[in-house]
């Protein structure tokens, strides 16, 4: 009995050291993985370093890629890591997400799970369009990130479109607007000594374009990009950290910085690096990687969250005529924007720079009162909603939510962020986090792109980080060419807030840049297409409201299209030239076309329709519109499920309808 228990005491102890043993000994070699639908394929390697590289239908997508994230004190996780666990794991979920172009995403990957010695693991997600990886750490204390390797190496010197930060406040780098049209140049030919946002597009061949991102930036620094040894490969470049500012006019710009890029807590999951991949240019128009990619939502009940159409003042300089008081900032233009809101079934109007002090929000301009423009608004069922410097909210949020949410504010535009440094996007979450106490909208301006924010706080319910409308102020640039690159790469990343709906449409030579008469280059329907094109919750009416009343028939269709949708369906396009998609509210359906500033000759193929008849209300490029932009025909046509319908483009042109089911 003696020597039988002595035995199995032996056993035991064999066991429980085979399984330590199995936990700490390091595994070698290449982890493969694969989509559920198995046309990608990821391959990471594991040794001296850690590098990913992939495939789709046998093509690369990427070349082996360094990855590493390096902490203080020279440890790098990532270098000659140890791995003891390895996992993959099928993810079937769906969710709701709120005010957004899908009423429902799928979310179906293949996860795999790297743990390490060291207290960290990488995490990779494999989908059919898209691949995605994260490191993830578990440690007592905090940590400071000294620098990350990230790397996007190419086959071949592709041709991308490349987003240049140039736009640096004060000659500060990494302080810009994130304002850029796009570089259309092979990766060889990156600008030396320059930095690129995100998103970017390259096109890899074959008709395949890999879109790069980032998702879940929560308490980092926003990454750039730049050229890396390859010659025809990317790697990120992050803002070190802030260790002061200064206010200049209203832009708070950091003096000095940190020999390092972030200072976080030590249990964490770090930034998602992702790159989306589509076989034809269309299926970037309803990628849904960032909304699946984004931390869940913390707000138990969104219901309050509205999203809507604005009465916009700033684009067109208050500059209303046909009244009996002088236009401006001031209260009776302010209850002119609330009866136009009313009158054309607008939610909100935003009051933009101007009615109080840029540094204190609570020095209100003697020309306004505030309680009363509110009060009138909630009488015409209209909300308002309030422009503020980044760098007022930071120093007063904690006063001025509460005391004009009381007052009855609907929400706030908070302007001139200019950076994505670890302090500057902590207090976008932070901000979110307080406003939604109150119940306040938040709508982003002069910031970086979206990474997932609008899911995780839904009432962030605008976003710029685009070269908006606003440009056509002072700037002759190519806008057409823009507006049909943009819903493929920067609209990938979320919420766009373009702020769209000018009346006054010029062809190239008509076109000049006024400040408080501002025109558009391209077509009245071009502007309309892009109130079905441009997803924006919160979108604006950007012209004033007198020339919206002198165009009525064009507002009301403007009015008519919702700022959310249930279902996105692209149906074509190639990026930079031209684009056609719909999407569904509930039974009614809103389609639109664009392009650049060649005509076009486009099929649009109706088999997306349910059984039935439709009834559409189209507006479409007038005869003459490529001498007057200005230029649209309205008609009502029949359309059924399979119609294909020929319709053309003026240069700088669109196409828009509504249809509607016919009983």
């Amino acid at each position: 009995m003696q020597i039988l228990a002595t035995m199995r005491t032996t056993l035991l102890l064999i066991a429980c050291l085979s399984s330590i043993l199995a936990h700490s000994n390091p595994i070698p070699g290449t982890f493969d993985c694969h989509s559920p639908d198995g046309t990608v394929t990821l391959h990471v390697k594991v040794g001296v370093d850690v590098q990913w590289s992939a495939e789709q239908d046998g093509q690369p997508i990427l070349l082996p890629s360094t990855i590493a994230l390096h902490l203080a004190g020279g440890e790098t996780l990532g270098r000659d890591p140890k791995v003891t666990g390895v996992q993959t794991l099928p993810i079937d979920n769906s969710f709701n997400p709120v005010n957004y172009k899908e009423a429902t995403i799928k979310d179906q990957c293949t996860q795999l799970t790297l743990t390490c010695i060291g207290d960290y693991a990488l995490v990779f997600r494999v989908y059919n369009d898209a691949i995605a990886y994260r490191f993830v750490t578990k440690r007592k204390g905090g940590l400071i990130v000294t620098n990350e390797d990230a790397n996007f190496n190419f086959a071949a010197d592709d041709k991308a479109f490349i987003p240049i930060q140039f736009d640096y406040r004060r000659g500060k780098n990494f302080n810009s607007s994130f304002e850029a049209l796009y570089h259309e140049i092979t990766l060889s030919r990156f600008p030396k000594d320059s930095l690129a946002f995100l998103p970017l597009l390259v096109d890899i061949g074959q008709g395949k374009k890999v879109v790069i991102t980032e998702a879940d930036l929560d308490d980092y620094p926003g990454m750039y990009l730049h050229l890396n040894e390859t010659q025809k490969g990317l790697s990120g470049v992050y803002a070190p950290y802030p260790l002061d500012a200064q206010l200049y006019s209203i832009n708070y710009i950091p003096g000095n910085r940190a020999d390092y890029i972030a200072k976080t807590t030590g249990t964490r999951n770090f930034p998602w690096r992702v790159i989306a991949i589509s076989r034809q240019d269309k299926e970037l128009l309803s990628q849904n990687i960032i909304q699946k990619l984004a931390a869940p939502s913390k707000l138990a009940d969104p219901s309050w969250i509205k999203p809507g159409q604005v009465a916009w003042d700033w684009w067109n300089d208050w500059n209303i005529t046909h009244v009996d008081f002088k236009a401006g900032i001031n209260t009776a233009t302010y209850k002119y924007y609330i009866d136009f809101a009313a009158a054309n079934h607008l939610q909100y109007i935003i009051m933009d720079e101007g009615w109080s002090n840029d540094l204190d929000l609570l020095q209100i301009k003697p020309v306004i009162d505030l309680q009363e423009i509110i009060d009138y608004g909630k009488q015409k069922g209209i909300g308002v909603i309030l422009w503020a410097t980044w760098y007022a909210i930071n120093r007063q949020m904690d006063t001025v939510f509460p005391k004009y949410s009381a007052m009855g504010v609907k929400g706030f535009k908070i302007d001139f962020i200019d950076r994505d440094d670890q302090v500057a996007i902590a207090s976008t979450y932070a901000i979110a986090e307080k406003a939604a106490k109150y119940k306040l909208l938040v709508d982003y301006h002069g910031t970086s792109k979206p990474t997932g924010l609008p899911r995780t706080w839904p009432n962030v319910i605008g976003y710029e980080g685009v070269k908006g409308l606003e440009n056509f102020k002072w700037a002759d640039e190519d806008q057409p060419r823009y507006v049909v690159s943009i819903p493929f790469i920067r609209m990938l990343a979320g919420p766009m807030d373009y702020t769209p709906g000018a009346m006054r449409n010029a062809t190239k030579a008509t076109y000049r840049p006024i400040n408080n008469n501002p025109m558009a280059k391209g077509t009245r329907c071009q502007q309309l297409a892009e109130y079905i094109v441009f997803d924006a919750p919160l979108q604006m009416l950007s012209d004033n409201p007198t020339i919206y009343k002198r165009e009525q028939e064009c507002t009301d269709f403007i009015a008519s299209i919702p700022t959310t949708f249930d279902a996105t369906v692209p149906l074509d396009g190639r990026v930079g030239e031209w684009l056609a998609l719909a999407h569904r509210k509930g039974k009614d359906w809103f389609v639109a076309a664009m392009t650049d500033w060649t005509p076009r000759e486009v099929t649009l193929d109706f088999g997306f329709l349910p059984e039935g008849a439709y009834e559409a209300e189209v507006f479409k490029d007038g005869v003459n519109a490529d001498r007057d932009a200005t230029d649209y025909k309205k008609e009502i046509v029949r359309i059924k499920r399979g119609d294909k319908l020929n319709i053309h483009l003026a240069p700088g042109g669109g196409w828009a309808a509504h249809l509607k089911p016919v009983n």
